[in-house]
């Protein structure tokens, strides 16, 4: 019989100083994963609240006294020898002066420059947290395009800013044309969108590609540049894994609810959800049945957002 492995509970802060830069922390020679950045905080004890957990860490870490905000994400990640969950906090404030009280090297980091750090893979997605949508327009099939592109406009206004297009009932012609349109628009308003499937029509518009599962298998390299976003969906680990070997930059996996349109599929929960979580890297939005109010559920689980049709479609 296997025997299972240990659990560890980590808290972490997201400490932000006067300039809005970000306090990384080095891991020391001899630790797991020594050398990587991360965010600084530490275990949780037995019988220890989480909050106390964090201001104790890092007082012993780094010599200062925090105040305990709101939770940003909890990751769950599985390494050879145990499973960990790394709960991250916002800070409402601090008092003293970091120092690597441990012997750790200390950095303050612009935070549109923590993706060039090199971090365990449970912190991918707290940067992803900090600075990716929390929300991911899928766009229903248009029954007519005027008030297709109408709805998407009022999407866009009331704050989308990461959308894929989708219309799998067109092609050719219209598909092309539906496609320059919403990304137009999508550009306009400052937000970044995928198209469906189209890797060939992504490269000429130059926007990013969403992967369908069905695509995963049949590719060897990441299908466009490191510059243009390239997501996927999936739906097992073995697509969660190939995704992450194409470089994907996050996933949509689901259904986390029964759908009306997957209505005999077997809906992964919650804990399906964050048992995926637990293998790759990768930033995932929750999707399937999912509306706005489910996003601090999804971080619960360690989930970037959810991803939605119906539930991010403005009503006509």
């Amino acid at each position: 019989m296997q025997t299972p492995l240990r659990s560890i509970h980590v808290m972490a802060a997201v400490i932000t100083d006067a300039r809005g830069r970000i306090l990384l922390a080095r891991r020391t020679e001899g630790r797991d994963l020594a050398g990587r950045w991360e965010f600084p905080g530490g275990k949780q004890e037995p019988g220890e609240q989480p909050e106390d957990a964090l201001v104790r860490e890092l007082r012993e870490e780094l010599g200062i006294e925090a105040r305990v905000g709101a939770h940003l994400i909890s990751v769950p990640q599985q390494y050879p020898d145990k499973r960990l969950c790394l709960e991250v906090r916002q800070l409402t404030g601090w008092s003293g002066t970091p120092r690597g009280h441990e012997g750790q090297a200390l950095v303050w980091v612009p935070a549109d420059k923590l993706t060039r750090y090199d971090m365990p893979p449970a912190d991918r997605p707290v940067v992803a947290a900090l600075l990716q949508p929390d929300r991911y327009l899928v766009t229903p099939e248009p029954a007519d395009v005027a008030s297709w592109l109408a709805s998407l406009e009022r999407a866009l206004a009331q704050g989308i800013r990461r959308v894929q297009v989708r219309a799998r009932s067109l092609s050719g012609e219209a598909w092309e044309q539906l496609a320059r349109q919403a990304v137009a628009r999508c550009r306009a308003a400052g937000a970044e969108v995928l198209l469906n499937g189209d890797i060939e029509l992504a490269r000429t518009l130059g926007v990013g590609v969403h992967l369908r599962a069905s695509q995963l298998a049949g590719l060897v390299f990441r299908p466009l540049p490191e510059d243009v976003l390239v997501a996927a969906s999936c739906h097992s680990a073995a697509e969660l894994r190939q995704a992450e070997a194409l470089a994907c930059d996050f996933a949509v996996v689901g259904s986390v609810f029964p759908t009306e349109t997957h209505p005999g599929g077997e809906p992964l929960g919650w804990p399906g959800f964050a048992g995926l979580r637990e293998n790759v890297s990768l930033p995932m939005y929750a999707i399937g049945g999912l509306h706005p109010v489910d996003i601090a559920q999804a971080r619960q689980h360690g989930g970037q957002g959810i991803a939605a049709i119906r539930g991010l479609w403005p009503a006509v």
